[in-house]
């Protein structure tokens, strides 16, 4: 358990998420990050010299990435931080997190700025040399999509965990289809009254056309309606399958930046102290082979168990889902409703830009757990190599 690592109430931020070839397909994502970053800190009046350190966290590859952490905390105004950075597939905001509360539980750092950042569009192709290659052919990758599709280990594409899941579990293709509908609805909870909750957190995104012209993202790109007759209308992506493209989530670009910190500290950056979380504990688990969807709830267990409480202490529950079998697996393991957690949304709806995935989601819990008079929440989320990792956070 962790007793001294805060995250200051509104000490964060989410850019909108953009989709797949959309408004961000093209922009650097670590100098876009920091520019975003560091627009936010000025927007709160929050001094870049505040902080001792910096993680970076990224996924997919971009160019100079080797100075990751210290160029990040340079381009955010913090010239004269060293910083690293984390890449842990799907849950590298979690780990990312974790990492900056054990600095400061420790007394290791004293504040901490965490950047995730990522451009799942238009990710590299990367080439190494084949010294026994034919004709001077080469070894290549492309770094998102061969990765969504090609597990090293398990041998098989990400849906097919999923799917693996949901025929051990009993899944069906109903099931799959009504929670795809649920998180729909949740997401439009989020844009009632002219996006009272996302303007809670949500901080836009500016972008460069030419010299002369810029455009600024404020909200989420390319979120698709969702009908129970379109949804019945799809056809499994995986032959057999329970899974169509309406119950599983989509790549995306976008960052999120959340400050961690001493609880000092804290109430000297949160706008109301009263409402500053405390990482509580973290836990991790690897399934077995091929079955990523159910880490989930090893992993949550994990936590519990590291906080000293069990899910009935918990008032919010936010989840990285993937794929619709995700959240219908860990209701019936740890025995609760699926209609009842991943209020306003999960990246199920507004996709998945991997690094900042999870920070979203814990920001977008932190601002619900706060709206509900405190308590504990929960965050759990799978991850590449059928891994998943989860974070207890208290407010109160």
């Amino acid at each position: 358990m962790l007793t001294n690592a805060y995250i200051p109430y509104k000490g964060y931020y989410s850019s909108p998420f953009a989709k797949w070839q959309g408004s961000l397909a093209n922009e650097h994502s670590v100098v876009l990050g920091a520019k975003t970053a560091r627009a936010w800190l000025m927007d709160k009046n929050i001094s870049p010299e505040n902080f001792d350190y910096l993680i970076l966290g990224i996924t997919v590859g971009q160019p100079h990435v080797f100075y990751g952490g210290p160029w990040a905390s340079a381009l955010i105004g913090a010239e004269n931080i060293p910083g690293m950075f984390v890449s842990q597939a799907c849950s590298t905001s979690t780990t990312v997190l974790y990492q900056a509360a054990q600095g400061i539980e420790t007394g290791l750092y004293k504040n901490v700025f965490t950047l995730m950042t990522d451009r799942c569009s238009n990710g590299p192709h990367t080439i190494w040399p084949n010294p026994g290659g034919p004709g001077g052919q080469v070894i290549s990758e492309n770094w998102v999509m061969d990765q969504f599709n090609n597990d090293p280990w398990a041998k098989n594409a990400m849906i097919q965990t999923a799917e693996n899941v949901a025929k051990e579990a009993g899944v069906t293709r109903e099931a799959c289809d009504d929670l795809a509908l649920r998180r729909y609805e949740q997401y439009l909870d989020a844009l009632k009254n002219d996006r009272a909750f996302q303007k809670q957190y949500m901080f836009p995104v500016a972008v460069d056309i030419s010299k002369k012209k810029s455009i600024t993202l404020e909200k989420d790109e390319g979120i698709l309606p969702t009908t129970r007759e379109g949804l019945t209308g799809l056809r499994p992506v995986l032959p057999g399958g329970v899974h169509t493209f309406g119950a599983q989530t989509h790549p995306a670009d976008g960052n999120c930046g959340i400050i961690v910190t001493t609880r000092e500290k804290a109430k000297e950056l949160s706008r109301d102290a009263s409402k500053d979380a405390r990482i509580v504990s973290y836990g991790y688990s690897r399934a077995k082979k091929g079955f990523m969807a159910m880490a989930v709830v090893p992993a949550a267990r994990m936590a519990l168990t590291n906080a000293g409480i069990s899910i009935r202490d918990v008032k919010v529950i936010k989840t990285h889902n993937p794929f619709a079998a995700n959240d219908i697996y860990l209701a019936d393991q740890m025995g609760i409703d699926v209609n009842t957690f991943n209020n306003f949304g999960s990246s199920l709806i507004f996709g998945h830009p991997q690094a900042p995935t999870a920070g979203r989601l814990i920001i977008e819990g932190i601002e619900e757990l706060a709206d509900k008079g405190g308590g504990y929440m929960l965050f759990t989320g799978c991850a590449a190599g059928d891994t998943g990792a989860a974070l207890i956070i208290k407010i109160g």
